[in-house]
């Protein structure tokens, strides 16, 4: 007996052997493409096709649509369901988009020069509006974002968020307060002048992309002062704060809207407006993340704090506050 089963271990197997082709066959078919259609997305995921159109509309699951029909990379499905499985698995990196802030800035360099090649985290200051469309699709973990006078963020920030559909798994975290204002050229305009002075036009001005918060702020205070926005000389546009500061340290403009901190960095003169809230729209599961937790303790931390009383305009009374959830 002992040697009848070494000589069918020994036996030489050929593909072409008939008694096997049939089942090699069947786990070739079996095997989902790499680019998935919706029936097969639909079978591989267990789920009905309606179901697969309805991740597709609210941009959960990953897909592109070529001539007319939608595709879906099968390792980016997988990644997709390894993310969303327990409170997610892709723990060691974190994408930060949204609104430009010279703090927040600081403290993401202070927090990738902690943990170096053990994770990754990125910052692109898109604005406030384009970072939440980039929450919405999964592009993003994390949206820095503002959108109004602070007495009115209560309102106004879940209204804001509440135009995308993945809003239910989203929740506010309460950064800080900044002021807001218009970053003016040195010496073109007194800190006690009459602001109208700055809608002469001759007044050069930089503005921000439409989505912008300091966009919104300054239309507000535009329709406030009864000025039209086409009226204004427009000479740059600029896509962050930090952009929009660097236009007028080159003179290129005179004026825009933004942030008292981003002035200061650039030694430009600062009219204040008012106040506003700066939070973060995240997943509710990001929010215990390590990575995000310390990103907040960085913004308390001293180094942090230290450059916020040198920049000027910022309260953190309210830092780490989660406030709103749905």
């Amino acid at each position: 007996m002992t040697q009848s089963m070494a000589g069918k271990r020994s036996s030489p197997v050929s593909l072409a052997d008939p008694s096997i082709a049939p089942a090699a066959g069947r786990v070739a078919s079996d095997t989902p493409s790499r680019f998935m259609g919706v029936k097969e997305v639909a079978e591989y995921l267990h789920l009905n096709e309606k179901k697969v159109y309805t991740l597709v509309s609210d941009g959960k699951i990953p897909a592109t649509k070529v001539t007319g029909k939608w595709l879906f990379p099968r390792d980016l499905v997988d990644q997709w369901m390894l993310e969303s499985s327990h409170g997610g698995v892709l723990t060691d990196r974190m994408v930060l988009a949204g609104s430009d802030d010279p703090l927040v800035y600081r403290a993401i360099m202070q927090l990738a020069n902690e943990i170096q090649a053990r994770a990754l985290i990125s910052y692109t200051s898109t604005g406030t509006q384009l970072g939440l469309s980039l929450l919405a699709r999964h592009r993003a973990d994390v949206c820095g974002m503002h959108w109004g006078r602070a007495d009115e963020s209560g309102n106004r920030h879940p209204a804001l968020i509440k135009q995308y559909a993945q809003y239910h798994d989203w929740v506010l975290v309460r950064a800080f307060y900044r002021e807001q204002g218009l970053i003016v050229a040195p010496g073109y305009c007194e800190p006690s002048a009459d602001m109208d002075n700055l809608f002469a036009p001759d007044v050069r001005w930089a503005m921000r992309q439409e989505g912008a918060g300091s966009q919104r702020f300054l239309k507000e205070t535009l329709a406030e002062h009864k000025i039209n926005p086409s009226n204004l000389r427009v000479t740059a546009r600029a896509y962050s704060e930090r952009e929009a500061a660097s236009i007028i340290a080159m003179e290129h403009a005179d004026v825009a809207p933004g942030a008292r901190s981003a002035a200061t960095e650039f030694g430009l003169d600062f009219l204040s407006i008012g106040w506003e809230a700066y939070d973060f729209a995240l997943y509710r599961n990001i929010y215990f993340r390590r990575l995000f937790q310390k990103l907040l303790d960085h913004l308390k931390g001293m180094e942090c704090q230290r450059l916020a009383q040198l920049l000027g305009g910022y309260d953190f009374s309210d830092i780490g506050q989660l406030v709103w959830s749905e």
